[in-house]
């Protein structure tokens, strides 16, 4: 890599309903196709951006992180030129300097998480990032949490991660699992933090706490899906619309560095 450049992070947000995931796909709209030709049309160059990592199809994302790499210093006004120019459903918050370039969004990313959010009763302003629960049996919230904390007992994942994936291991090192309840609002919110996740699995993972909730599944079955890493029977996997990214952290402090 070349001395004289500059490498900036971009923390951004949007809603993945229109896109095909994060990454560039041959064919199919992604969200960094979107935001790399953005930057190339204002940069008059070509950019290539690095992401913290994948999300699936509709899957959105409050706070996520990506990097590139550019031999001089943005231009004024860079910020306000580049959400003008993006879709309403992509917004950059901020560029960070980065004073090291060995700095990686990806592979230096050390705690990521995520919510999901439901709503049992049908409410159309929230349409873009809930999932309408799709059950007539409504789940017991006390199993619900007991299958939850479950999860964070454990540290390999087999059976919540999708066929054809390709991860080299299955562990993963869970710092949150945990419901919240709002009977008021009629909704659930399913929080879950880890170090890494496989290919789908916070999905699967609230499909199989839905399904303990409708006694569909026992928490002596989950348990021993996860002891002996087998799959489980008829796993669910929730769609897509109510998952989204929500916090992302890295061994340095982001919030001190130079924004612009």
């Amino acid at each position: 890599m070349a001395s004289d450049l500059i490498r900036y992070f971009v923390e951004l947000s949007y809603l993945g309903t229109h896109y095909h995931g994060w990454q560039r796909q041959p064919n199919k709209i992604s969200v960094q196709e979107t935001v790399e030709n953005a930057f190339s049309t204002v940069l008059r160059n070509t950019v290539t951006v690095f992401g913290c990592g994948r999300t699936d199809t509709g899957v959105h994302a409050s706070q996520y992180f990506c990097h590139f790499d550019i031999d001089k210093e943005l231009p004024t006004h860079f910020l306000q030129t580049i959400n003008r120019l993006l879709p309403k459903d992509i917004a950059i918050k901020q560029f960070i300097l980065q004073d090291d370039l060995s700095r990686h969004a990806r592979f230096q990313a050390c705690r990521r998480s995520y919510e999901y959010h439901i709503t049992f009763q049908k409410n159309p302003f929230l349409l873009l990032n809930t999932w309408k629960y799709g059950f007539v049996l409504k789940p017991d919230p006390l199993l619900m949490q007991e299958a939850a904390q479950l999860i964070s007992k454990y540290t390999e994942f087999t059976p919540f991660c999708k066929t054809g994936h390709s991860a080299q291991s299955m562990i993963c090192q869970i710092h949150e699992s945990t419901w919240v309840f709002d009977e008021e609002k009629q909704t659930a919110t399913y929080k879950i933090s880890a170090n890494r996740f496989l290919r789908g699995m916070v999905r699967l993972i609230v499909g199989a706490l839905i399904q303990v909730g409708i006694k569909k599944m026992s928490l002596g079955e989950l348990e021993y899906a996860l002891k002996n890493q087998s799959f489980i029977k008829q796993g669910l996997s929730v769609p897509a619309e109510g998952l989204s990214l929500t916090e992302v952290r890295y061994p340095w402090d982001l919030e001190n560095s130079q924004q612009i």
